[in-house]
């Protein structure tokens, strides 16, 4: 099992093109009926079907894992705090909207899968057995729900927005029983300007991990820098996905309209991006990684937290640890230290979403 390909096998034809709808389902600030945001999903997987999109892919919340109730609001949405933005997508897709999302998908001959952005949002989409995983460039580093994934046995794509080559390099790592693994390049601005793309990093990445399918996460603005991505050696297009950029929300801006993604899917195909001129995009090959730095960093990583009221000398098993948002602070472990913890006693009690600090454990 792999990711899928289309055409004969020429490289342009033998491009995955994601079209992301995400959380693109909500388009007003004022909230609507779950038929409504069922309604909007399936016009969404229609229009990305017609514009020649390989996958329709969304993203998969459960609150009570992912966000811890603090008001937090990312720099690249000011729409809402953090936790409300989030309730309001968990509480709009239970499995029953997931499956009919991904029902329809069928019938329009377009594949289904989703970023689940915990272990509770993947333990709640399971069930459909999407093909394969997304993860998002923030929960690479998070070990909790990538260690229930990898249970799973299914190939997964990261990005890269918010990593270093150190920390992708330790993530390759952690994944290498996977069974096959694609590793998107990304820059994590919204929308990413031309000046910020170092497209180099796809040929390091394909010299430093071979048996991984490279690809291009594009949050810029146009379809240029995905064709010079392509002909830098992309094999995975991944580009944000709606019917208006003038829908309220925190992706719509920088997401493709259904005849941008349609004249994109074209150019691919047509073998157009033989022509373009990535020297613009190209950078420097020996740069770190932007993600190293990212501003988003503190806003989407995750500290580790009881799951549960935990008396004290609790053993930690891993169904009492969560991974939650943000880490703005320095008091709780980060999420990829799960494995110190896991087996330990808490020397004192936690109450439920108390941080898990190294100082009580033994």
């Amino acid at each position: 099992m792999g990711f899928p390909r289309t055409g004969n096998g020429t490289v342009g034809e033998n491009v995955f093109v994601i079209a992301e709808i995400g959380k693109n389902f909500i388009q007003s600030e004022a909230p609507a009926t779950d038929d409504a945001y069922l309604e909007n999903a399936k016009a969404l997987v229609d229009a990305a079907a017609e514009s020649g999109a390989d996958a329709a892919k969304f993203q998969t919340h459960t609150v009570d894992d992912e966000q811890r109730e603090l008001h937090v609001v990312s720099p690249h949405f000011s729409g809402s705090d953090r936790y409300t933005w989030v309730k309001r997508n968990a509480d709009a897709t239970p499995l029953s909207f997931w499956k009919e999302v991904q029902e329809h998908c069928q019938k329009r001959g377009i594949l289904f899968f989703t970023t689940p952005m915990s272990r509770g949002a993947l333990r709640k989409i399971a069930p459909l057995d999407p093909p394969f995983w997304k993860v998002s460039s923030a929960d690479v580093h998070d070990h909790v729900m990538l260690r229930e994934m990898l249970r799973t046995k299914k190939p997964i794509i990261i990005s890269t927005g918010m990593v270093s080559y150190k920390e992708l390099d330790a993530t390759v790592k952690y994944l290498e029983d996977v069974p096959e693994l694609g590793i998107l390049y990304c820059i994590s601005q919204y929308p990413a300007p031309k000046e910020s793309f170092n497209l180099s990093s796809i040929e390091r990445f394909a010299k430093l991990y071979p048996h991984a399918v490279i690809g291009f996460s594009d949050h810029s603005l146009g379809h240029e820098a995905a064709l010079a991505a392509i002909k830098t050696g992309a094999r995975i297009i991944e580009k944000h996905f709606s019917l208006s950029r003038d829908f309220w929300g925190s992706d719509h801006k920088v997401s493709m309209t259904p005849k941008e993604m349609e004249t994109m899917v074209k150019a691919i195909r047509n073998r157009s991006f033989e022509h373009c001129d990535a020297s613009p995009y190209m950078g420097n090959p020996e740069k770190e990684l932007e993600g190293a730095t990212n501003a988003f960093r503190p806003y989407f990583g995750k500290i580790l937290v009881a799951a549960r009221d935990l008396p004290e000398e609790s053993v930690l098993d891993e169904e009492a640890i969560y991974a939650m948002r943000p880490a703005l602070d320095d008091e709780g472990m980060l999420s990829n230290r799960v494995e110190e913890v896991l087996g330990k006693k808490v020397a004192k009690s936690l109450k439920k979403y108390d941080a898990i600090i190294s100082s009580i454990l033994h």
